[in-house]
């Protein structure tokens, strides 16, 4: 079981390395989202990026730290969920923005998951 959760937990950080590359690449905004990099926009995904960053390291922390999979999986989820929810609430938007939202469908089964490993199988 703790194999297939730390494959879990690598998956949803791999979903979250890519969108955190360009607050160090900032070139690779164009190729994910179709925006340039320079501008207020580029700016706020920027920023973006440095989140995800955030996010990435609670995920890789997640991998090995069993104690702090609970509220990792908490802000794992808000990332996941609540772009899939924005999305949809924006009508669904063909173009780079659905790219984004078929790999946070892709990772709600790891997700899913490590918050039954994190909260249902460790209350027990």
């Amino acid at each position: 079981m703790e194999l297939a959760t730390k494959a879990a937990w690598s998956l949803l950080l791999l979903v979250h390395v890519w969108p955190a590359a360009v607050a160090v690449r900032p070139g690779l905004m164009r190729r994910l989202y179709g925006v340039q990099p320079d501008g207020a926009l580029g700016v706020l995904l920027t920023h973006r990026g440095v989140l995800f960053l955030a996010i990435a390291a609670v995920a890789a922390l997640a991998i090995v730290d069993q104690g702090g999979r609970r509220i990792a999986s908490a802000a794992v989820a808000v990332s996941v969920l609540g772009y899939l929810l924005v999305y949809l609430r924006a009508g669904a938007p063909a173009g780079p923005l659905r790219t984004v939202a078929l790999v946070d469908v892709a990772a709600a089964l790891p997700l899913a998951w490590v918050v039954f490993d994190a909260w249902a199988r460790r209350a027990g």
